[in-house]
């Protein structure tokens, strides 16, 4: 898509500073941006490096002094909404799929399949699941019997619903990802490991978004539940029984163990890990790469492997630094120490 400067100032509900006579067809980032792209500055850092900009507009904030930027400005409120809508705006164009059923998927004759849906090439939906009214189901998925799935809610390719789960409206799921299957719980019975029945379900809830490769396992009894409006990155492990509160973030890499649960707000970094039975309260935020191990009151901030509240973490991570230092003065104390009592003893 090609839009005037002027024409991606009223899409945006911006105001237009220069000349909105220029074409754009694309959002670039500063350094590269030419004169068909349409760059962005989110804080005054970037804004200074629009001076050597050769992009056809900048979307800037209000607040933001971009008087060297020789490109139109598009001035908003929030420079990072505007940018969400502008990637929309000029995202390549791609065919939707073809509404119905293809015609080597396998459909079971007592599923339930809605008004507008798209039910790809190989893909199979057992008996008793239901697929609500304009739902995508990508090519080679698996919809589990009894399963059920929502409205405008998007499937991707090789995505597997075991049976009984419940999938919400507006939900998407990305390739690859696999909900509901068994838990990682065994019990040491007569010197052999035997699998605990995880006879539950999980249930995810509207406005979910679910990256590529993940896992999300089906409870003992009862459910798994995400919560509504939560994110979470590609390959992450949700266990057995655990309850994710609304609107989380987790990012790639990260684990939860069986039975954890999480308030409404709470962040998981990268590679950060939760064991079993642990409980994160509203709003915590839990760092890159550390574990925690016991449970966390709500608005904290936790960092390291043990977790401790961040303040704490990064204050013993600048002391480390100085451990060689610290090792080699104590090593001459002592040093020093041994010298003085050596000469009182032979004083004696």
């Amino acid at each position: 898509m090609e839009l005037t400067v002027a024409q991606l100032a009223e899409r945006l509900g911006a105001k237009l500073s220069g000349n909105g006579s220029g074409v754009v067809n694309r959002v670039w980032p500063i350094d590269g941006a030419g004169s068909s792209d349409v760059t962005f500055a989110t804080d005054q850092k970037f804004a200074a490096r629009l001076a050597a900009c050769r992009a056809g507009a900048a979307i800037v904030n209000k607040l933001i002094d971009a008087a060297g930027c020789p490109a139109p400005q598009l001035i908003v409120g929030d420079v990072n909404t505007a940018l969400i809508e502008a990637l929309n705006i000029f995202a390549p164009p791609l065919k939707p799929g073809a509404l119905g059923v293809d015609s080597t998927a396998k459909v079971a004759p007592d599923a339930r399949i809605g008004k507008d849906t798209s039910i790809g090439p190989m893909a199979v939906v057992e008996s008793g699941a239901e697929v609500g009214d304009k739902s995508i189901i990508g090519g080679g998925c698996k919809i589990g019997q009894n399963s059920k799935i929502g409205k405008n809610t998007r499937i991707d390719c090789n995505v597997v619903i075991y049976h009984n789960c419940s999938i919400g409206n507006n939900v998407i799921i990305q390739a690859n990802t696999t909900i509901g299957s068994t838990g990682f719980g065994y019990r040491l019975i007569n010197g052999a490991h035997r699998l605990i029945p995880h006879n539950g379900g999980v249930i995810i809830e509207d406005f979910v978004e679910i990256g590529a490769n993940c896992c999300v396992d089906r409870a003992k009894f009862g459910n798994t539940i995400i919560g509504a409006g939560t994110k979470i990155d590609n390959l992450v492990q949700i266990a057995h029984n655990c309850v994710v509160g609304k609107c989380c973030l987790i990012a790639g890499q990260a684990g939860m163990g069986g039975s954890t649960t999480l308030g409404d707000g709470v962040v998981l970094a990268g590679q950060s890990g939760v064991i079993d039975n642990i409980q994160l309260g509203t709003a915590v935020m839990i760092g890159a790469k550390s574990t925690v191990l016991q449970n966390v009151p709500a608005g904290k901030k936790m960092f390291g492997t043990p977790a401790i509240e961040s303040n704490l973490a990064l204050k013993i991570a600048a002391l480390s630094k100085k451990l060689p230092e610290l090792f080699d003065r104590v090593r001459k104390l002592d040093k020093r120490v041994n010298q003085i009592e050596s000469a009182k003893d032979n004083k004696n």
